[in-house]
């Protein structure tokens, strides 16, 4: 009964979330780097693993999957080319480590590099001759628990942060997920996530500051502080199933499906497959679409196909969990040339 708690709760936030939304409200929210993913594995399956994301990943969807570890610790390095001919890209690192028999904490990192954007001004919209580079990154605290229900939950605090040379924006958010797992081998997984749920952000600094006229008339000017509106976090809802066809001890076909109940953009319905040789060798595919588009002036991004392969090689005889893995995802998108993920694992 205690453990049903943690559903109740769940599904509690998730109802405010999924109908606190608005369409007149799309496109209101800020920080969109939280809904970013720098990981290889699970943005082959367009981010939608919510009901069986384990380890290190789980810290950018659902936080319930973190104490599912092979192992001790896990250490996640991982590189995007976003949208490839933008020049941006992000780095990540993240950290997952056990602590006793059903916890683990988590620590993640992740950064995005801009390149360098030409300085322009109203006198010179060629450019004057410099650049500059923003600088976006969030920080995320973890920990995670199996409950001998198979119940698992899982919390995450983070802090958001973007600025330039003169201008500067800061936020909390935090994010909550359960994930379930039930069946004869444990072959079906259903979780729950709700993410970025925190505090409003607004752009401050020198940057914001502006020379005008006295206000008593006298000839001289006066520097004026302007206030930024502020803007909202993405929250999003995360609800998703998956079934694990397991074939003669050596095979995993993985079936899944996910809904993303988005407040400040449209919902979107989607579902992937993922296959396994022996845990050593995986491909995956996943299709996601935003609902309720009427016309291609509305269409998102990403135009909905995703596709990955991953590589586990064992790295000691002793400890079957010690391994050294290497992961690749691509996106397609409408422009541009798509999103490129490579990520690599080490698990102790």
């Amino acid at each position: 009964m205690k453990k049903s708690l943690y559903f109740i709760y769940i599904f509690l936030l998730a109802g405010t979330v999924a109908w606190a939304g608005n369409p007149d409200r799309q496109g209101e929210a800020g920080a969109a780097q939280l809904l970013m993913n720098p990981y290889a594995r699970s943005a082959g399956l367009h981010t939608m693993n919510t009901s069986n994301i384990s380890g290190v990943e789980a810290l950018q969807l659902n936080p319930a999957g973190l104490a599912r570890i092979n192992g001790r610790t896990q250490v996640v390095l991982g590189h995007a080319i976003y949208l490839q001919g933008t020049d941006i890209r992000f780095n990540a690192l993240g950290l997952s480590q056990r602590v006793g028999k059903s916890g683990a904490f988590g620590f993640s990192l992740m950064s995005i590099d801009f390149g360098d954007i030409p300085v322009t001004t109203t006198f010179q919209p060629e450019g004057t001759g410099a650049t500059f580079s923003p600088a976006f990154f969030n920080m995320g605290l973890s920990y995670s628990h199996i409950f001998e229900n198979k119940v698992s939950v899982g919390i995450t605090f983070r802090a958001v942060s973007e600025s330039t040379s003169d201008i500067n924006a800061f936020g909390f958010a935090v994010d909550g997920g359960v994930q379930y797992v039930t069946g004869e081998q444990d072959n079906f997984k259903f979780g729950i996530s709700l993410r970025n749920v925190g505090s409003r952000m607004a752009y401050s600094g020198q940057g914001l500051a502006t020379a005008g006229p006295a206000a008593d008339g006298g000839a001289y000017n006066l520097t004026y502080s302007q206030r930024a509106a502020g803007f909202e976090l993405p929250s999003v809802l995360n609800i998703g199933a998956s079934y694990d066809f397991l074939i003669g001890g050596a095979h995993r076909l993985t079936v899944l499906g996910n809904f993303a109940a988005n407040s400040f953009s449209r919902d979107q319905l989607g579902g992937g497959i993922e296959y396994a040789l022996k845990e050593r060798f995986m491909l995956r595919a996943a299709y996601k679409a935003d609902m309720g588009v009427d016309d291609a002036t509305q269409a998102p991004i990403y135009s909905g196909l995703s596709a990955g392969a991953s590589l586990e090689i064992p790295t000691s005889r002793e400890k079957k969990q010690s391994t050294f893995g290497l992961d690749y995802a691509y996106r397609a998108t409408r422009v541009w040339k798509g999103t490129h993920n490579v990520s690599v694992r080490f698990n102790f």
